[in-house]
């Protein structure tokens, strides 16, 4: 599905916790980017330079499944991050991302 059909969302991860407290649920997090970068739900996602989160820009339909869908990120399960969402809609995109 092309990226204008869907808003998308700037999803800002903010460590509530040490980050030594956020190490032990790094690779089930990074199982879950994956696999949601695999289904089209993530574009892209990184860590925030310095580390004090991190930052996804997602595809989604509403606010309400892109919400839904982080409750799944280990990181929310383990309450160790706090989530803000920013909605917009795609008007100006780089030629990569055009067909994506």
């Amino acid at each position: 599905m092309p990226l204008r059909d869907n808003p998308l969302f700037v999803i800002d991860l903010h460590y509530t916790v040490p980050f030594e407290q956020v190490e032990p649920h790094l690779e089930a997090h990074m199982a879950f980017i994956q696999a949601a970068r695999e289904d089209g739900f993530i574009v892209v996602a990184g860590a925030k330079v310095p580390r004090t989160g991190g930052v996804i820009i997602a595809s989604a339909p509403s606010l309400e499944s892109a919400q839904a869908r982080m409750t799944q990120d280990p990181f929310c399960t383990a309450n160790v991050v706090s989530l803000g969402f920013t909605q917009f809609k795609p008007g100006t995109l780089c030629d990569a991302l055009k067909d994506a």
